[in-house]
This record gives C-alpha cells, sequence and structure tokens, in this order.
C-alpha cells in the first residue's frame, strides 16, 4: 500500500495527496513541495509531506480567522 511506504515516487505521492502527477511536477518545479531526487526521479518522504500539509493547513486556518476577524471588525459588530 502506497500510504505505508516511508519514500514514495511522483505517482505514490500524487495518490496519497490527492493530486494529479502534473500538478506535483508544478509543485516540485517551484520548489512548493518537499521533494529529493534519487538518481533522476523525484521521491517524497511521507513524514515531510506530512509536515508540509500540517504546516499549510495551519496557514490557511490562520489566513481564514484574521480574514474572519477583519470582516466582523469591518460589519462592526464586536
Amino acid at each position: 500500500m502506497a500510504d505505508s511506504r516511508e519514500v514514495m515516487n511522483i505517482r505514490q505521492a500524487s495518490q496519497y495527496l490527492g493530486v494529479s502527477p502534473d500538478t506535483l511536477y508544478k509543485y516540485v518545479n517551484e520548489q512548493q513541495i518537499p521533494a529529493f531526487k534519487l538518481g533522476n526521479r523525484w521521491r517524497f518522504k511521507k513524514s515531510k509531506l506530512d509536515q508540509w500539509m500540517e504546516e499549510k493547513s495551519v496557514a490557511t486556518e490562520t489566513r481564514s480567522g484574521k480574514k474572519i476577524k477583519a470582516a466582523v471588525k469591518a460589519a462592526g459588530t464586536p
């Protein structure tokens, strides 16, 4: 099972993350996601992907919270 592997190839990582391999290649080329090359193939450590997803999740929640607070303040409600 792909989820139980610590090191995944592009196909396994794309399935794990729920994105297409093309999207994952785009993220890699833009250095948006943790990856490394083994020979000429991209590899992904599951633990690093989990950490990356957690960081992105927290960042998204923080931005959403700030937007909600700004909207409440703009509306004039305490």
